[in-house]
This record gives structure tokens, C-alpha cells and sequence, in this order.
């Protein structure tokens, strides 16, 4: 009697059920069919890098220009004209060695008026340079 017992256990092992392993091959497969156009489309992109450090500064030694869309400049709230933003920038510069530049630009600001404003103050020998940006609220 013992046999046929064991015998009918064993028979119960080989009888597996496969639906629950073919819904979920089909959900793999739905979800890769829609992922793949997306795939196909994504753009190769190659991040640049930077040997910079990423030493924090002084926030007394951080300055803020702001640029608005008729190219009105402000270094830390007041106003200067964006010829002489390099002269007022070197004289910041010699007062307070290792500082850094927030640029703060409009929106709708051209990008070349804004790479203008990054070369004038790299110009005048600040090397940390940053840009703040905010979403539009729209």
C-alpha cells in the first residue's frame, strides 16, 4: 500500500501547471512590443564630464548676476551696464580671491546673449560659473 501511494504523489509532481508561466511570458512580451519604438527613437547622447573640482564655496564669496529679457544686468541687486560687467567682476575678483558667479537668466533670454554674459565672466577670471533655472510657470 505504501508503494502506491508514494507512486501517486510523484504523479502529482509531474502534472505542473503552466498558465500562470505563459500570462506572465505574454505580459513580458505586450510590455517589451510598447517599450521598443521608444527605444528606437532615443538619441545617443555623450555626457560631458569635467576634471573640476567640486570643492563647496564660500556662500559670502558667491555672487549673483541677474539678466532679464531686455538684457537689463544686476550684480547682486545692483545695477550695471553689460560693458563694464568684466571690470566690476575683476575688481569682486581681487577683494574676494576663489569666488564663484551665479547667473540667474530670463526665460526667454537668447542663449547666445546668456554664453555672452558666461565668456565675459570667465573673461574676468572667475572659473566657478554657474546658471540658475526655474520652470515656467505657465
Amino acid at each position: 500500500m505504501r508503494q502506491a501511494r508514494n507512486r501517486h504523489s510523484l504523479s502529482s509532481l509531474s502534472e505542473l501547471n503552466i498558465t500562470p508561466l505563459l500570462d506572465l511570458a505574454f505580459v513580458l512580451l505586450i510590455i517589451f512590443m510598447i517599450t521598443a519604438p521608444f527605444l528606437a527613437e532615443s538619441a545617443n547622447l555623450i555626457i560631458p564630464s569635467s576634471k573640476a573640482s567640486n570643492e563647496a564655496i564660500d556662500p559670502s564669496k558667491v555672487f549673483t548676476v541677474s539678466i532679464d529679457k531686455n538684457l537689463s544686468t544686476e550684480l547682486d541687486g545692483k545695477s550695471v551696464e553689460q560693458q563694464s560687467l568684466p571690470t566690476e567682476i575683476r575688481q569682486l575678483q581681487e577683494l574676494h580671491p576663489g569666488m564663484g558667479v551665479i547667473i540667474k537668466a530670463h526665460h526667454q533670454l537668447q542663449v547666445q546673449e546668456l554664453v555672452g554674459v558666461m565668456d565675459a565672466i570667465r573673461a574676468a577670471g572667475v572659473a566657478k560659473v554657474g546658471v540658475v533655472t526655474k520652470p515656467a510657470t505657465e
